[in-house]
């Protein structure tokens, strides 16, 4: 087969499409009918089976078209439904499809009808598409299928591929036991197995290679690509249970992601963090300095919560790693957690609730409270105290606020001229401060003082912000009639470890293990959100809302390549750079240029013609820290 010339060979059913058409077929076809769910599932089970090699398939084939119950008029909405559908990477890879079209074949053991309206789109030639033909009857229903067509039989994609005698080097790409079957029986160089829709064991021991997109089949073979970082090659560690919307969204994207379901101690992270480019954590995990000389290969760090008190901001800066979280994701899961936890503290019912668990009948209004009238403290006047004030005003409660800067008030909001000021006035106190070092034991014996004998007590923002063995005293002592605490300055890292606490087990106090901005729609929203900033950031070199970059929002690129470049903010970086590309003869379309007190971040868009020997020069610019090249 070694002539030079290379052929592609590409499967169409969960390769060139994310689904297999026929399952959609089959949901068009049954909508409305009582049998539908059921029939549906039953062509998916035999498309299992076929395709992963447990049924021969001759016998899916008849199986699945004997079930599906399908017209001719359903074949345009199926056309329409599979545009949607396309793989991500193939559509990201168009330019690929179109430049290679003359030695791309599309094998697959689906149907013309539906395969052939979809491919040429992306520059597949028609006449390159082998696949099976529908048989209808008089009305056009589907009865069947050209029973001589060497598809339509077992082992039909290696008889195709004979009868095409293709002369030269023959890559398949596909996720099928079929697809093997064209390697195995001599005809091809390798077999890929294309995991980006679905991962079949059987398939991927049978593979020489698994490629999770069509991005890593083009890496590995050094072949044209829409992208410019290879993002096949990114490597995602998320941890802490990062919702699956962003393992989704960053698997579509191309990435090679890795979830783990704890926290990672700083030995650990040191060791996992090593050939990772994107690091995703909540709360628990720390990204120090020392982590961060393990991070040979990191670009960004994403916080999937509000707080990055977590992460050293500082030494990202110095290593060019840009930080994004989540500022306003979770705020409404936290105010109606402290809304809820006041009421049920001004109540008691967190411990009636448990005297009835007990068997205790305890029917009294003592030490029961309407919220109404009653005066609510905030410290800390960000997002979530300042949304927690309005819905705490439209409640009845009236609403004082301590924060050590300026800030709007809303509503009829009036803020204290100091903390014990707040303190001495609340009959509730709640906390929503940030993780700053200084705020360290913020809440202690002297503040537990100055507070209202039987207050409300609430922390819902850093366990280490109060002073626990104060508060446990408080507790105990009757100073503080009621307790929601949701952080704690210990708290373990996964949930198999046992949570230790002096306030276990005090009265009237309600613990939660962090959860206050741990809601579905809170999980999604910041699942969204943060990856959205990430491949933003890592796509078109835009640093909006990150925590320690520079901010820059930039225009999409059009007809150009995007130098990126991160370095030291020292005098003269500037002048450096555009001397480098004023050697080189390069042409300027854009340029971006914005400073903070460590670092310096400049975007150039230059004509797409340039001599490949300015990369290396920009990068050898002294103190440059970080430089990469978008297309």
């Amino acid at each position: 087969m070694q002539n030079g010339k290379k052929y592609f060979v590409i499967d169409f059913d969960s390769t060139f499409t994310q689904v297999e058409a026929l399952d959609v077929l089959a949901e068009i076809a049954l909508e409305g009918s009582p049998e539908k769910d059921e029939r549906v599932q039953k062509i998916k089970d035999i498309t299992d089976e076929g395709m992963s090699g447990r049924l021969t398939f001759r016998e899916s084939l008849e199986q699945r078209v004997a079930i599906l119950g399908a017209n001719k008029k359903h074949l345009p909405p199926l056309v329409e439904a599979l545009k949607k559908l396309v793989s991500k990477s193939f559509k990201r890879n168009k330019e690929f499809l179109t430049t290679q079209s003359e030695n791309i074949f599309i094998i697959s053991n689906g149907f013309r009808d539906f395969i052939v309206p979809i491919v040429t789109k992306y520059g597949v030639k028609a006449e390159n598409v082998f696949a099976n033909s529908f048989v209808f009857d008089d009305k056009g229903d589907i009865i069947g299928f050209d029973k001589d067509n060497v598809l339509s039989v077992n082992n039909g994609k290696v008889e195709q591929l004979k009868q095409l005698d293709l002369h030269g080097d023959v890559y398949v790409i596909g996720d099928g036991y079929t697809d093997y079957e064209i390697k195995a029986s001599g005809l091809a160089n390798k077999f890929y197995a294309f995991t980006e829709n679905v991962e079949r064991a059987s398939v991927l021991a049978k593979a020489d290679h698994i490629t999770p997109s069509l991005d890593e089949f083009l890496y590995l073979n050094k072949l044209n690509t829409a992208i410019s970082y290879p993002k096949n090659r990114i490597n995602v560690l998320l941890l802490e249970n990062i919702h699956p919307e962003a393992i989704r969204l960053m698997k579509e994207e191309g990435y090679n992601v890795e979830v783990y379901p704890a926290g990672l101690d700083e030995d650990e992270l040191c060791e996992k963090i090593k050939n990772v480019s994107i690091l995703g954590i909540r709360s628990k995990t720390q990204v120090t300095a020392r982590v961060l000389e393990s991070a040979n290969r990191l670009i960004a760090v994403g916080a999937f919560c509000i707080g990055t008190n977590q992460i050293d901001l500082e030494a990202c800066l110095k290593k060019g790693v840009a930080v994004f979280n989540a500022p306003f994701s979770n705020t409404r899961s936290v105010v109606e957690l402290a809304i809820a936890e006041i009421i049920v503290l001004m109540r008691q019912l967190f411990d009636r609730s448990t005297k009835m668990h007990d068997g205790q009948w305890d029917k009294s209004a003592k030490g029961s409270y309407e919220i109404r009238g009653k005066h609510l403290g905030i410290i800390g006047y960000g997002n979530i105290g300042a949304q927690l004030s309005v819905l705490a005003e439209s409640l009845g409660l009236i609403v004082t606020y301590y924060d050590v800067t300026e800030k709007l008030a809303l509503g009829n909001v009036r803020k204290a001229d100091s903390l014990e000021e707040l303190l001495n006035n609340s009959d509730i106190v709640t906390l929503h401060v940030d993780g700053r070092p200084e705020n360290k034991n913020m809440i202690g014996e002297q503040e537990f003082d100055w507070m209202k004998d039987d207050v409300i007590f609430l922390n819902l923002s850093r366990g280490h912000v109060v002073d626990i063995a104060a508060l446990k005293k408080n507790i105990e002592s009757g100073k503080i009639a009621g307790a929601a605490i949701d952080v704690f300055p210990e708290e373990p890292k996964s949930n198999d470890d046992e949570f230790i606490s002096e306030l276990r087990s005090l009265p009237n106090t309600i613990l939660s293990p962090h959860i206050g901005g741990s809601t579905i729609e809170a999980q999604e929203n910041i699942a969204q959100f943060v990856p959205g900033k990430i491949m933003e950031y890592i796509n078109t070199g835009s640093t909006s809302n990150s925590v320690n970059f520079p901010n820059l929002q930039l225009p999409s690129l059009e007809n150009a390549h995007r130098l990126i470049h991160i370095h030291l903010n020292m005098p003269g970086i500037l002048a450096k750079i555009n001397k480098v590309l004023a050697d080189h003869d390069i042409n300027i379309v854009g340029q971006y240029l914005k400073t903070n007190e460590t670092i310096g971040y400049v975007i150039t868009d230059i004509d797409k013609a340039y001599d490949p020997h300015v990369i290396e020069a920009l990068k050898e610019i002294e103190h440059t820290i970080k430089f990469r090249v978008l297309y």
